[in-house]
């Protein structure tokens, strides 16, 4: 054998090739059978695997509705915006395009990757960037096609009363979600329905491609409230100025059309601006009007008196003698700050007298006088629209001591919030039919509650013009060219089951015109620490600005001169009339 001859390799043996062959065969049939299986057999789930990679549904916020005032004011708008959000290990990864992020963020440098550093220590996937963003703006940062980085459609809320209807409208928090006022009350119906879209990204998640619109977002509805804006205006600026003049820890105001109960206007101090969500105090949130109990004081006698007059217990040409100006019964000694002597209804309600409350009270009874209240609403919230409405205190006829029942009779031993006060008085202006009050707009009217009869009522408007007519104690409440009917009252602050001493809220609440009245106002300043703090000196004249200026907004017909009262319902003089006959307890 040559050595040209064994220097060829040899020839393959026939099964090596046959098992080399075989083996493409088999990896030809497998790839062939993968593909039928994808293709043909079970496309389905290898497609949602592929979509779950690269197909994402994002869920697409809808419009909320505006909240407009009575003659469709804005009060509360969303305006369409951009939301960045962004995934912090990756666009960590990929620091050349911080840098860029940062200058249209307007960021300072190293800030956003220290930012991002801290949330990807945290575990977080996905962080915003910045909220409601400028739409320019985010195209821009969209343009920058940065790793990780989503750019999402949003609306923002703006208030554009801002502190002036803040309480009543309310606002949303940093994640949209209705926190207050209106805004929750109403949130279904503002905030209508998400919809949902399907978008293709590619493997940086970067959206390439929107091919389909699954479900489109359903637009909240517009909610219309009662509130008169410039009436708003008019009783914020006046509550604010007196809180800060009388050096007062808070205050309210509720103005209420009297026939209807549509709120016109609500304020609350120390307010807050809903459009700074930095500035947002725990205290200024409150709304005083119905999340504060009190102990109505003097404003429930002229409510005490009707229930007395309708339930027969005293005519109206009640007379009692008051004495020095003390009283003492069922181990109580009550005492009124000006002796007054001899007074019928309207000098009592004019005075204020709390000796001659008590006689009528004793006079009356716990279960009757309670009843009376109850008539009246109290116990019984408002449900205006409003939430966090705190419950108030009317205690069982039964539960009553007999001191009980001679306190009540001048606001004390029961509790009430302002607009439960409102509606009370709101019963004695439209002629003893109590209305259901509301701050959001009624697509038909309420029926409202008889309490008292219409006569009841008309009586004891008449008696009220006495308060803040000459020798009353709510003369700061008048309103040149009106006859007004009011009350003043004034409490001792009661906290944990005890009156703090020389803390007081000083209130007035009221009616315009007296004879027919349109306009119902109660105001409350709580705490006044500059020396004043009787409701006459303290709250009257905020009411009797804020009830001027609304009837020349509303333009309210000027009453004619009072006609002259019946002898028996005149304010007698204590030292010229020992002819009348005295009251027994």
């Amino acid at each position: 054998m040559t050595a040209a001859f064994r220097s060829q390799p040899d020839a393959p043996e026939a099964w090596r090739r046959k098992a080399v062959l075989g083996l493409f065969g088999v990896f030809a049939i497998v790839i062939v059978g993968k593909a039928f299986m994808m293709q043909v057999v079970a496309p389905s789930d290898y497609n949602r695997q592929g979509d779950r990679q690269h197909i994402k549904t994002q869920e697409l916020r809808a419009h909320r509705g505006a909240v407009r005032d009575r003659h469709g004011e804005p009060l509360a708008l969303s305006a369409p915006v951009m939301s960045i959000t962004a995934n912090p290990k990756k666009l960590l990864a990929e620091p050349r395009y911080i840098a860029a992020a940062e200058k249209v963020l307007q960021e300072r440098p190293g800030e956003l990757t220290s930012y991002l550093k801290e949330r990807d220590a945290q575990g977080l996937q996905q962080v915003y960037l910045r909220r409601w963003m400028n739409p320019d703006d985010a195209q821009r940062l969209a343009a920058l096609k940065a790793p990780g980085v989503e750019i999402e459609p949003d609306y923002r809320r703006y208030y554009p009363a801002g502190e002036v209807a803040a309480h009543v409208v309310g606002f949303l928090d940093f994640e949209g979600k209705a926190m207050a006022g209106v805004e929750r009350t109403a949130d279904t119906a503002l905030s209508g329905a998400p919809g949902k879209r399907r978008v293709v990204r590619d493997k940086r998640r970067r959206v390439v491609e929107d091919p389909e619109e699954l479900k489109p977002a359903t637009p909240g509805t517009d909610v219309q409230l009662t509130l008169d804006l410039r009436l708003q205006y008019l009783a914020y600026r006046e509550l604010k100025a007196a809180v800060e003049s009388n050096k007062a820890v808070g205050g309210l105001i509720v103005l209420a059309d009297a026939r209807s109960g549509d709120i016109l206007a609500l304020a609350s101090q120390p307010g807050f601006n809903p459009n700074r969500s930095d500035l947002r105090e725990p205290e200024a949130l409150r709304n005083r009007a119905v999340t504060m109990t009190f102990e109505p004081g003097s404003t429930i006698k002229p409510l005490m008196v009707a229930e007395a007059l309708e339930a027969r217990v005293i005519s109206p040409d009640y007379h009692v003698d008051t004495g020095n100006g003390t009283y003492k019964i069922a181990d109580v000694t009550v005492r009124d700050v000006h002796p007054a002597g001899d007074v019928d209804l309207t000098k009592l309600l004019a005075k204020s007298s709390n000796v001659g409350a008590a006689h009528i009270g004793w006079l009356m009874g716990a279960e009757t006088m309670w009843t009376g209240y109850s008539r009246f609403g109290f116990g019984d919230p408002v449900r205006a629209g409003l939430p966090a409405e705190s419950p108030t205190v009317l205690r069982d006829f039964h539960q009553w001591r007999p001191s009980d029942t001679v306190t009540a009779s001048y606001g004390y031993s029961m509790t009430v919030n302002a607009l439960q006060l409102v509606r009370a008085y709101c019963a004695l202006a439209n002629d003893g039919l109590m209305p259901a009050l509301s701050v959001i707009a009624r697509p038909s009217a309420v029926p409202p509650q008889r309490v008292v009869s219409a006569h009841t009522a008309q009586l004891v408007r008449r008696m009220m013009e006495g308060v803040t007519t000459t020798g009353g104690t709510g003369t700061k409440a008048a309103v040149p060219g009106y006859r007004v009917a009011g009350k003043t009252g004034t409490v001792k602050k009661n906290e944990n089951g005890r009156y703090l001493e020389g803390v007081h809220q000083s209130a007035f609440i009221g009616m315009m015109p007296a004879e027919h009245p349109e306009l119902v106002a109660l105001v409350m300043i709580d705490e006044p620490g500059n020396g004043e703090y009787y409701g006459g000196a303290v709250s009257a004249p905020v009411f009797g600005r804020v009830m001027a200026g609304a009837a020349r907004l509303l333009q309210i017909k000027p009453d004619e001169m009072p006609p002259a009262l019946p002898k028996s319902q005149q304010v007698v003089d204590a030292t010229a009339a020992p002819q009348i006959a005295r009251s027994r307890p």
